[in-house]
């Protein structure tokens, strides 16, 4: 129980009781659109006639070959198992089902990313190109690794990026060396076991950490 109410907290948002309505005149194709999540914000490509491409987790595909029940909306359900199992589709969507009742923005990478974007047509056609099952990864392939390729070319996700910063941040710090060191010596202490073999390896794993902040 546990374990599925912290994946909600991180993948999964509540959908307004009223859907935001979306003005499709303001998307052309090949536009990527982005929409908040709790911690995340999730990626798709328009591809006109209020089509958004988008890789998402998707446990069902595995289980199914029905392509009418893989096409309906994902439910949260489908979505942590598929995160868990690391398997995704990159399916297409209206804009509302893919918004899911949050606001979107459009092109805002364009702001962030240092490679100037591809022509809509050829963004619009790689998003295409990989429809589809594929493997999953919350870190090193996601969603936004998936746009980020189709509209420039590059398969990174800055997300990921600051992420994994902040968690070197924490891990790698003084403090972090300073509480590894204590717990190693407080656990040999504890159970009366001070040889070199386990006196070494709370130093080496101490010091690197410590050579690491």
């Amino acid at each position: 129980m546990f374990l599925h109410q912290l994946l909600n907290f991180f993948f999964v948002t509540s959908k307004k009781e009223e859907d935001t309505k979306h003005d499709l005149s303001l998307y052309k194709r090949g536009d990527l659109l982005e929409v908040p999540r709790t911690l995340f914000t999730h990626f798709g490509i328009y591809l006109g006639d209020n089509r958004v491409a988008h890789l998402i987790p998707d446990i069902l595909p595995v289980f199914s070959k029905n392509t009418s029940a893989i096409g309906t909306l994902v439910t949260n359900n489908r979505l942590l198992l598929g995160a868990i199992a690391k398997v995704a589709s990159v399916r297409v969507d209206s804009v509302a089902d893919f918004a899911y009742g949050s606001e979107i923005l459009i092109n805002h990478m364009d702001k962030v990313c240092s490679q100037p974007p591809l022509d809509g047509e050829e963004v619009a056609r790689r998003a295409e190109t990989f429809l589809g099952s594929v493997t999953y990864s919350l870190l090193w392939y996601n969603c936004e690794h998936y746009v980020m390729y189709c509209r420039y070319g590059m398969a990174i996700s800055y997300q990921t990026y600051q992420f994994c910063t902040a968690v070197r941040k924490v891990v790698c710090s003084r403090t972090s060396a300073y509480l590894t060191a204590l717990c190693g010596v407080g656990a040999m202490l504890y159970v009366g076991c001070v040889t070199p073999l386990t006196v070494l390896p709370t130093l080496l794993i101490s010091f690197t950490i410590w050579m690491a902040a």
